[in-house]
């Protein structure tokens, strides 16, 4: 009954904040196959979607067998949204949740304190798709007035990045239509039917449509650089956040974590993308394999190579949400940013 309650109270307090965007070709739901057995502990881990390259790391550190070297048993398990991945999180159906670090601050409003205790990104890995039919109309996010957008659910992550971009560029969010078009091929279908005019999405959805000339890129935000000039700073998104309290209580445990992901961070930043592609499960590369490893090279560069949050990373996350997010706006002040990562444990990493 206690289980139910709290999967309860953790769906009331995330109907806001369905964060994390869908965006891969398909959406592989369950568990993913396990790793070798290792005298250890055992960790359960949702990822709002194990096929997405944004969260790549996750089924990579797997498939490599660094969770087994570092001494750690770890179940993973995958949902479509991220939204989902965060509940199960809150409820303790899982030790961990691999997502957006978005989800920490906005939880910190809410009174739950959750951190990124692995950070594996330095930016969204997002990018605003215009379709083709209306590339000469949209050339920036001042163009949003009146137009269809895109996103993967309303409260995503792409909802949040579109809501802020409109916002920076003078059009107020209510002067737009955000439309929940999930991801993949119905993202994809709904660009060629003209049910969106542009939208939010990530690889390797942005590399099928680019392959097939069904759209052309806004907004790239898949790099350091394409975030400091859509959002004004690095914006650390992909993650492995946990529940402080559970950090707090199995340090010993949550370290092998960290040293399992850290080392293939490193691994991720001395190999090509062919070689990453080679090593993830084959029916992710929907759109062949050439494609896939174009999606994954596109990706790179939002990873960090060690799992340290970006020194200003949580500042521009902060300032993103409070420009139109109301749980957070207003807010700011009372946001303790210290509270919703930790370098404790990549700063000691052995990978």
């Amino acid at each position: 009954m206690r289980r139910t309650a709290a999967a309860a109270l953790a769906a009331v307090l995330l109907l806001p904040l369905a964060a994390c965007a869908n965006d891969a070709a398909t959406s592989h739901n369950g568990a993913a196959p396990a790793g070798k057995k290792v005298e250890g502990p055992t960790v359960k881990i949702m990822v709002g979607g194990l096929d997405k390259v944004i969260y790549m790391p996750a089924m990579l550190t797997q498939r490599l067998g660094y969770f087994a070297d570092a001494g750690v048993n770890v179940e993973l398990l995958s949902e479509p949204a991220g939204v989902n991945a965060t509940t199960a999180l809150l409820a303790g159906d899982v030790q961990g949740a691999v997502g957006f670090y978005d989800h920490t601050i906005d939880l910190q409003a809410k009174g739950k304190i959750v951190e990124s205790v692995v950070q594996f990104s330095q930016a969204p890995g997002e990018v605003e798709v215009v379709s083709a039919k209306q590339a000469d109309a949209i050339k920036s996010g001042a163009d949003f007035k009146g137009r269809k957008l895109g996103v993967t659910s309303i409260g995503s992550s792409t909802d949040f990045l579109t809501k802020y971009l409109a916002v920076k560029n003078g059009v107020n969010v209510s002067e737009f239509s955000p439309i929940a078009v999930g991801a993949g091929q119905t993202f994809i279908a709904a660009l060629q039917q003209g049910s969106i005019d542009a939208g939010m999405t990530t690889d390797p959805t942005v590399a099928n449509i680019l392959s097939k000339q069904l759209g052309t890129v806004l907004y790239d935000m898949r790099t350091p650089e394409g975030s400091k000039a859509a959002l004004g700073g690095l914006y650390p998104s992909s993650s492995l956040y946990m529940n402080t309290a559970w950090v707090d209580g199995n340090k010993e445990t949550v370290q092998k974590l960290a040293n399992a992901f850290v080392k293939t961070l490193k691994w991720m930043n001395t190999h090509t993308p062919e070689e990453i592609a080679a090593q993830m499960p084959a029916d992710y590369a929907q759109g062949g394999a050439a494609e896939y490893a174009a999606a994954i090279k596109a990706t790179l560069p939002m990873f960090t190579t060690d799992g340290v949050m970006p020194a200003d990373g949580p500042k521009t996350v902060l300032s993103v949400l409070a420009a139109f997010h109301p749980d957070v706006q207003g807010k700011e002040a009372s946001i303790d940013l210290a509270k919703t990562y930790t370098t404790e444990f990549v700063s000691k990493a052995t990978g």
